[in-house]
């Protein structure tokens, strides 16, 4: 018998965050989150997503043993100002029996029919900053601190449980240029010239924290034509600075600007955290620090995590920018394999910008949808 039970108390929404590490604790390719912070986003206080959303959380249960949690989320300002009319999920996780999934599923459905919503899309999360997709290739691959990692039994959960798919999400490996090629420095150049425009020095992790807002600013400007994106609110970006900033190293970022100082082009590159994550083990203390300190600082794995263009730039060159600075930082850090982060299967122009450099496609996502 399979009862699924929504909860609300801090030991059952711990249980909530820790049931992956029982069930992927054979796994050799799981990436843990950190607990803490898992546990802090899902906190009404310290999130500030739920001022725009509302979640709900359930485990379900076989014989008192937990085997399955999902989360059911909506977001009011995708609802009530973008006009659609979807309940999201997320935070999936199940045995490998079709009745647990069916039974949180059917909880996921009352809520959407309470809040009479039309259909139920993901998994995602509360906001374009959180993880999303749900793996249907590439699981015999280490996952990423960035995406999720799946048994590869879900796809068919999903579909017995009656969704379809709604988009995949591509991502592709490239093996890092081992020297600055000498012609995009010099178109790039060129084009820094022809459009007055000018890198901005990051000699400090802190002195990217000005930036933040500019940053996410930039990203609601360049992202917001693409699927599913609900645009960053500015009384969220600090719970972003926060969340994310702390593991960025300013050598792997790169900021460009026009004359007035205006941002109009970014990209962000993380050292690969996977394998320190897994020694971590969803802790920080006492060890998990140093593994994260130490995949920082030597590391010859990266992620190109985020690529932003300002509208009235696009197709003007500044792409070519962007590529001689992460030729440059590839070169000098020793980084030798560059995965992309995952690539909306419709969004062509960012596929395009990998074709000069062999992709290899190594991992696809699935979000999927179900009308209520």
């Amino acid at each position: 018998m399979i009862h699924v039970k929504e909860i609300n108390t801090k030991k059952e929404l711990q249980q909530f965050v820790k049931f992956p590490f029982s069930l992927y604790k054979k796994s050799k390719n799981w990436v843990p989150p950190i607990i803490n912070e898992e546990i802090n986003n899902f906190d009404r206080e310290k999130n500030p997503a739920f001022k725009d959303a509302k979640a709900w959380f359930f485990l379900a249960y076989k014989d008192k043993q937990i085997v399955g949690r999902v989360c059911a989320i909506i977001n009011w300002n995708e609802v009530n100002n973008l006009g659609k009319k979807k309940l999201r999920f997320g935070w999936f996780d199940s045995i490998e029996d079709p009745n647990v999934a069916e039974a949180l599923f059917n909880k996921v459905a009352e809520i959407g029919k309470q809040n009479d919503l039309e259909y139920i899309e993901g998994p995602a999360g509360f906001s374009n900053m959180d993880k999303a997709g749900m793996m249907i290739e590439g699981f015999d691959r280490i996952g990423s601190m960035t995406t999720n990692y799946n048994y590869s039994y879900y796809p068919n959960l999903m579909e017995h449980v009656g969704f379809s798919k709604e988009v995949d999400w591509k991502e592709f490996e490239i093996e890092a240029p081992k020297e600055v090629y000498e012609r995009l420095e010099k178109f790039s150049n060129l084009i820094m010239k022809k459009y007055n425009l000018k890198l901005i020095d990051l000699p400090t992790t802190k002195s990217l924290l000005p930036y933040a807002q500019d940053i996410f600013d930039l990203m609601n400007r360049s992202h917001k034509d693409l699927e599913s994106f609900v645009p960053i609110k500015p009384y969220q970006i600090e719970h972003y600075k926060n969340k994310y900033l702390k593991f960025l190293d300013p050598d792997y970022v790169n900021l460009i600007a026009d004359e007035n100082n205006k941002l109009v082009g970014f990209s962000v590159i993380m050292p690969s955290f996977a394998e320190a994550l897994q020694k971590a083990n969803g802790k920080l203390f006492p060890f998990g620090f140093y593994h994260l300190l130490k995949a920082q600082k030597k590391n010859d794995k990266a992620t190109m995590l985020l690529i932003g263009i300002d509208p009235e730039y696009m197709r003007k060159g500044l792409t070519a920018i962007i590529f001689y600075k992460v030729n440059e930082v590839f070169v000098n850090r020793g980084i030798k394999i560059v995965e992309t982060n995952p690539e909306l299967e419709t969004n062509n122009q960012v596929q395009a910008l990998w074709k000069d450099y062999d992709p290899k496609l190594i991992k696809k996502w699935r979000t999927y949808t179900k009308k209520l």
